[in-house]
């Protein structure tokens, strides 16, 4: 038997799934497993991977939510009523369990099954605590924002040259000149809104791009991904396998971290050095290669999406939407305009059209 050691009694017991970066931990959870992770202000896609992944519980070695910006990962969890614990002190906890190993959550402890040793003392979070903080969000979101807006125009001045100089061209399989491009990226409510595309996808059969794991997305709906751009970093390797073409995000500064895992798994590959980020580097590679019409699905577009991924301005993606113009149709939160009709997509292709004609 375990010690009522703290006043919160509720006992939790599972094997445990460890790592610092919460997207490759989710890929190898199972329903019932607890999720040991090491993520400051867990974001809203992140929380809904573990969700679907039916987590018993997470452990997180971080703050869940710090209140820096709105990061509604914390509250999704708990309004699911996963139990999220926390233990900032332990960074590393992941690395003193191995994974798939039992542990058990009792009150405020978490204890290795199978010596009942002690591991560290937990702070469950609670809904009331994370109102507590979001108020105070809330509050300082005009600094916030004015200080992301000021980072933009720093860094869009700077970049512009780089952003609007032409990327090379390579010798893809895929086609790509006068035809109608999908890009995909891990973007808020993503696999939503590809799904509201499918009859548009259906009759229209653009071409397909992943950036990194939407590639997934594309398999999840029995599409192929024609193209697969990125650092690598969240794509399955069956995606890998399957696209026609991968191409690996080469940085302004010539480093390309993906290229290693590729060439370790066989898989031929093109190398496109590009400024900005992988999901920019796909819509203005579709952009400089002909495509009649690029939709995007999943694109980073608000602050609270760039500070998630760690980035204090959105200079690059402004840029590259001031280039593309009109060519871009941004299908982001499609799935909630015509949520009773999603698997129709007859409103979006509707909208297409009127956008051919000129009739918008």
């Amino acid at each position: 038997m375990f010690m009522r050691l703290g006043k919160n009694n509720r006992i939790v017991r599972g094997p445990v799934r460890c790592g610092h970066i919460t997207k490759h931990v989710t890929g190898s959870l199972r329903p019932g497993d607890i999720a040991v992770i090491a993520h400051t202000n867990i974001d809203e896609l992140a929380a809904r991977g573990l969700i679907e992944r039916k987590v018993r519980a997470v452990v997180n070695c971080a703050v869940s939510f710090t209140g820096e910006y709105e990061a509604h990962g914390a509250r999704l969890l708990l309004e699911t009523g996963i139990p999220l614990y926390e233990c900032p002190s332990r960074p590393y906890l992941s690395r003193e369990l191995a994974d798939g190993e039992e542990v058990v959550i009792d009150g405020h402890y978490l204890f290795r099954k199978q010596d009942r040793t002690m591991l560290t003392r937990l702070v469950p979070v609670t809904r009331e605590e994370w109102q507590v903080t979001y108020r105070n969000v809330e509050k300082n979101a005009p600094e916030k924002l004015a200080s992301f807006v000021d980072n933009t125009i720093q860094y869009a001045l700077q970049e512009k040259e780089r952003l609007f100089r032409p990327l090379v061209r390579l010798p893809l399989r895929t086609t790509l000149a006068g035809r109608h491009v999908v890009v995909v990226s891990r973007g808020r409510h993503y696999k939503e809104d590809l799904q509201a595309l499918f009859s548009y996808v259906a009759a229209y059969r653009p071409t397909l791009i992943g950036v990194d794991g939407g590639s997934d997305a594309l398999l999840e709906q029995g599409w192929k991904p024609d193209i697969i751009m990125g650092d690598m970093d969240s794509v399955s390797d069956v995606a890998l396998r399957e696209a026609k073409d991968v191409v690996v995000h080469a940085y302004a500064d010539g480093s390309a971290p993906g290229e290693s895992r590729i060439k370790a798994l066989g898989v031929p590959y093109h190398l496109l050095q590009a400024p900005g980020t992988s999901e920019d580097m796909a819509l203005l590679y579709a952009y400089e290669s002909g495509a009649s019409l690029i939709v995007g699905v999943g694109t980073h577009t608000a602050m609270d999406d760039f500070l998630e991924k760690g980035r204090q301005g959105m200079a690059s993606t402004l840029l590259v939407r001031m280039k593309i113009g009109g060519r871009l149709v941004d299908a982001k939160g499609i799935h909630r305009l015509y949520p009773s009709i999603i698997n129709t997509g007859l409103p979006f292709m509707r909208y297409l059209k009127m956008l051919m004609q000129g009739k918008r």
